[in-house]
């Protein structure tokens, strides 16, 4: 979906190398590598790479999440 939504432009991602070619002409910086994490990007290659993946995707979650303020009652 990124590819199509021509979002990728200098952005460093992964994938499977079948679609190595059509991210970088969607501009992307390809790495072959268990998973890239390039600003609010997170890709990964392959299913046995999945482990690293969901790791890499709550990191960014943990980083970017915004503290909850409690309520106060009265």
């Amino acid at each position: 979906m990124p590819i199509s939504a021509d979002v990728y432009e200098g952005v460093r991602v992964t994938g499977s190398l079948g679609i190595k070619d059509d991210l970088e002409n969607a501009g992307a910086i390809f790495e072959d590598a268990e998973v890239v994490v390039d600003r609010h990007f997170v890709s990964s290659r392959k299913p046995d790479d999945c482990p690293a993946f969901m790791k890499a995707c709550l990191e960014f979650l943990a980083k970017s999440a915004k503290p909850v303020q409690e309520e106060v009652h009265a």
